[in-house]
């Protein structure tokens, strides 16, 4: 006898998720654009899968929101897990259901578990909670799985490194398992938790799009199956075997997008929600401060007389906040050292701090100050007091000269608060850089537990700092870190050209008031590249800015032309932080250009970069994307006068202001002004 199926709808801006249930865990029956309101999939009837869906889905129990082995399911099961060494082989029935929370329970294995989603912004955020009777060891456990796309025919996934950090990659769906896994024990470099499932022919600005983000910092596990009978499910969940044995176990949040109109509909829910519903501003109402870090400049020479000197230097060029990165603290010279003592150095701050605060605070300036409290150098005096409260075997490999202290610990996080506030207690300190240089020598989700645990209890304590996460640059980026910080660190590469790649490929989760942008120095440090100030202050325009250079290297053309770049910066950010960053779909590969839309729509900013010789003479037309068709906008190229002397074609767009129709400009688009690599154009669009 066939059981009644129950259906549960979620309704978010942009999508629509429809589960179903006839006894067993509930699964997927459309994931997708939203659907009519009066869709009829009525809970009340009593039908089966097949009546429901006009005979297209009869095998709602073979994928459900956690596929089971005990089915005969012959794909990735959504839980391993082990009691006394056995494997353990549930069948769930659904106990509890109310639409936001689904409880499913095998009491003769004494396991229960439970499906959580909520509505955040436009996306969907759905968990897992597994708890048993008695201890177990999971090896994985699947944060909800849905389906993939039938008429996908790629997966867009990520990979990276130091410096070359969002990596595009493309598998194609196929008979068997793509498998993105971390296990350094952040989010990585490597792994980004975050992958695009673009139906065929989706670009940036048009086509059918699913996309998904894994909000954990631990380390994660994403498959991406394709059965021989053609079904394909998507999982995440934390790496595998990652967590300890327990009787309770949570994933970390999935978030869900779905977009018509290509990876940008996605890309902009992502942004929205890390901005408007992630993210906790300490200060709101405050504009994002021109940021200023010293590291490129001095390293780790602290000199108080050159630290004025630059701080005088970067207050002028227009910086808001200045922060003192690493060697301050122990006796911290080079890397093999102090890493862990986190006292004032007296040999180069023989009377503290404070002088140096209080001339930055004197500048107009807040102070923030770099901190990597998860680490330890061997050469350290809490090293040697605590060797046990460091992570891994004597004999490990070390990464950049040092290891990682064990915060699943208490007492470590316990030390680790002491020192840290105290600082922040005793000293004007609006900002922290929480660096995080090194891979953990064993994935331990309990580590980015014990992390969250600390930085939580910091903010409680002094909810008015910010946090900045980094990780040797990008190697800490997603929604389970930006719960507890405001700010990341896209990468340690300050090359100009790297940047503009990395940046555009971040905006597909990214907004531009979280992700900071530095103007590095003339000569790259990580490239060994030289770039002119034009392009390096506009890449460093396009997210939240600042400076990284030594000032003193400036020529006094540099002094104006960064000037001139950071009034432009401050006058238009109130508006660009609440921005839409929409990647374009440029005509010649060796142009990156994207579009920040205003809330409203009545103003925007292109950044159209040049990052490689065209394979063309002259420059194809740029369309640009998510404009009011019937509007007329104004369209001016604010930085003309960049333009090199052989870029001789007659463009009106080189000779003043414009007025042309959002139509026009999506349909057509622009042509701007040749010109060589390395150069960024930018135009300003106001609405009549």
């Amino acid at each position: 006898m066939t059981q009644a199926l129950h259906i549960w709808r979620i309704d978010a801006p942009g999508q629509t998720l429809v589960l179903a249930s006839d006894g067993g865990i509930p699964g997927a029956l459309y994931w997708g654009s939203p659907l009519p309101t009066e869709e009829n999939l009525s809970a009340s009837a009593a039908a089966t899968a097949r009546d429901v869906t006009g005979g297209m889905i009869d095998r709602l129990p073979d994928l459900s929101l956690s596929p089971e082995a005990s089915s005969s399911f012959q794909g990735q099961a959504g839980l391993v897990a082990y009691r006394d060494g056995v494997a353990l082989h549930p069948r769930f029935t659904l106990k509890e259901a109310d639409g936001a929370c689904f409880v499913c329970e095998d009491a003769e294995a004494g396991l229960t578990l439970t499906f959580h989603f909520a509505i955040e912004g436009s996306v969907i955020a759905a968990s897992t909670t597994l708890t048993s009777d008695t201890e177990i060891t999971v090896h994985h456990l699947a944060a909800p799985v849905l389906p993939g796309p039938q008429m996908g025919a790629e997966i867009l996934h990520f990979s990276g490194r130091w410096v070359g950090e969002f990596q595009m990659a493309r598998s194609p769906w196929c008979t068997g398992l793509l498998m993105r896994e971390a296990r350094t024990g952040r989010s990585g470099h490597e792994h980004p938790p975050i992958a695009y499932f673009p139906e065929a022919g989706a670009t940036n600005t048009q086509g059918q799009v699913f996309a998904m983000h894994y909000g954990w910092s631990g380390g994660h596990v994403m498959y991406a199956e394709e059965l021989p009978d053609g079904r394909r499910q998507i999982q995440w969940g934390h790496a595998t075997g990652t967590q300890r044995v327990g009787t309770r176990f949570d994933t970390g949040k999935l978030y869900f997008s779905v977009s018509d109109t290509g990876l940008n509909g996605c890309a902009v829910a992502f942004q929205r929600h890390l901005r408007d519903h992630v993210v906790t501003w300490p200060h709101p109402d405050r504009p994002r401060p021109v940021h200023y870090n010293c590291w490129e400049a001095v390293y780790f020479n602290h000199k108080f007389d050159q630290l004025k000197e630059i701080a005088d230097r970067a207050a002028a060029l227009g910086a808001e906040r200045f922060v003192l990165d690493d060697g301050w603290f122990g006796i911290r010279d080079d890397d093999t050292s102090g890493l862990g003592d986190w006292d004032i150095d007296p040999r180069k701050w023989p009377a503290g701090l404070t002088p140096l605060i209080d001339h930055v605070t004197s500048l107009g300036m807040v102070f923030g100050l770099w901190f990597e409290p998860e680490m330890v150098n061997l050469n350290s005096d809490l090293s040697r007091a605590h060797p046990d409260w460091i992570l891994g075997p004597a004999d490990q490999i070390e990464g950049r000269q040092q290891r990682v202290l064990d915060l699943a610990n208490p007492e470590v996080q316990k030390h680790l608060f002491g020192k840290i506030s105290a600082l922040l207690k005793s000293h004007d300190i609006d900002y922290i850089k929480w660096d995080h240089n090194r891979l953990l020598p064993v994935a331990d989700a309990a580590q980015a537990e014990g992390v969250y645990a600390l930085i939580s209890a910091l903010r409680t304590t002094f909810p008015k700092v910010e946090i900045e996460s980094c990780a040797s640059g990008g190697g800490r980026i997603d929604a389970g870190i930006l719960q507890h910080t405001q700010r990341v660190w896209l990468s340690d590469s300050n090359d100009a050209r790297e940047r503009l790649r990395i940046q555009h490929d971040a905006a597909l989760m990214l907004p531009a008031s979280i992700a900071g942008s530095h103007v590095g120095p003339r000569h790259c440090h990580t490239s060994g590249r030289v770039h002119d100030i034009h392009f390096r202050g506009w890449v460093a325009a396009q997210r939240h800015m600042g400076f990284e250079m030594d000032p003193r290297e400036l020529t006094e053309e540099e002094v104006n032309v960064l000037a001139q770049i950071t009034t432009w910066w401050k006058a238009n950010r109130h508006w660009q932080f609440k921005a839409d960053i929409l990647r374009l779909d440029a005509a010649d590969p060796s142009v990156i250009a994207e579009l920040q839309l205003s809330q409203d729509k009545t103003r925007f900013v292109v950044f159209a970069g040049k990052a490689a010789t065209g394979t063309q003479n002259v420059p194809r037309p740029l369309r640009l994307s998510g404009l009011v068709p019937d509007a007329t906008y104004q369209i001016e190229l604010i930085n003309r006068d960049e333009a090199h002397h052989l870029s001789r074609r007659d463009l009106p767009i080189k000779n003043g202001p414009l007025k042309l129709s959002g139509q026009f400009l999506m349909q057509h688009g622009l042509i701007l002004p040749w010109s060589f690599p390395d150069q960024m154009w930018v135009i300003e669009g106001k609405q009549e």
